[in-house]
């Protein structure tokens, strides 16, 4: 990575760029906070430039790609903190943490709420209901969020799935058939090992629900149904807590979408995890 300041890398660099390189400078110098939350795919949107332009860009700063390069812009910029938060400051007070912590969770659920389309949650509702097995994957942090969910449904319903590293995940999606759903959770949308998956997934016939933040991730491509998440994350801030709420949000309301809509099968179910379960709390 590239150890120098953006901000004097950008200066020294900027005599050197094309046209549009210099197109893309001036957007990050003006829009230096709102850009770091960007996909490349939105960046090269709100620059009026291909893709390819911003990958040149980044090249020639000296970084290796533009996920390289936006960490390097959320470092020159400082933030590290949920953006819409105030910054705090060293000396704060746990109550001031606690109202910090607050603000934070809420702006994730009401950004969420926001960009959420129940049209696209009743898609999903019905892809969930018509499956043979529903596997809940993602990677990383992300991992973790869908074994919540997979534990979520498995309260209803035993054809819900769950695998571990990306591997296995390989694994289970190579023996899926058409009838199979895939419920992916990543917040970024274009990890390879997520795009490596989904493509044996629809080589199968397999359905993909993907649940993101970025309407233009790459992975969108290969999704039959797209979720948003509204909260956003500093390149910084890689794994934070309003992230996740703002998934188990999308996640929740999904889940209830499906047990209304099978509501007798959901009590029954309910019931006998519920007294499966009862004998081993003290």
């Amino acid at each position: 990575m590239n150890s120098c300041n953006f901000w004097e890398l950008l200066r020294s660099r900027y005599s050197e760029l094309t046209r549009s390189g210099r197109r893309v400078a001036d957007y990050l110098t003006r829009h230096a906070e709102e850009a770091q939350y960007l996909s490349i795919s939105s960046l090269a949107a709100e620059c009026g430039v291909a893709e390819a332009t911003i990958f040149r860009f980044c090249r020639s700063l000296g970084f290796d790609g533009y996920n390289e390069m936006k960490i390097s812009l959320a470092q020159a910029n400082a933030i590290p903190t949920a953006a819409g938060a105030d910054k705090l400051e060293p000396g704060a007070d746990t109550a001031t943490l606690c109202t910090h912590a607050s603000a934070v969770a809420l702006e994730a659920i009401n950004g969420t709420r926001s960009v959420l389309n129940p049209e696209a949650i009743d898609a999903a509702a019905t892809l969930l209901q018509r499956a043979r097995q529903v596997f809940c994957f993602g990677q990383g942090g992300s991992q973790i969020l869908a074994n919540d969910i997979w534990a979520r449904f498995a309260t209803v319903s035993t054809k819900f799935r769950t695998a571990g590293d990306s591997h296995m995940q390989t694994i289970a999606a190579s023996l899926m058939v058409p009838e199979d759903v895939v419920l992916f959770i990543s917040y970024s949308g274009s990890t390879r090992d997520m795009m490596e998956t989904l493509r044996i997934v629809k080589g199968n016939g397999a359905k993909v629900i993907l649940l993101t933040h970025y309407a233009d991730a790459p992975g969108t491509a290969l999704a039959d149904v797209v979720l948003l998440c509204g909260a956003k994350e500093s390149p910084l801030d890689g794994g934070s807590i309003a992230a996740k709420i703002a998934v188990l949000f999308v996640a929740e309301v999904l889940v209830l979408r499906f047990t209304l809509d099978n509501q007798e099968l959901a009590a029954i179910a309910r019931e006998r995890t519920s007294k499966a379960l009862a004998p081993k709390l003290l």
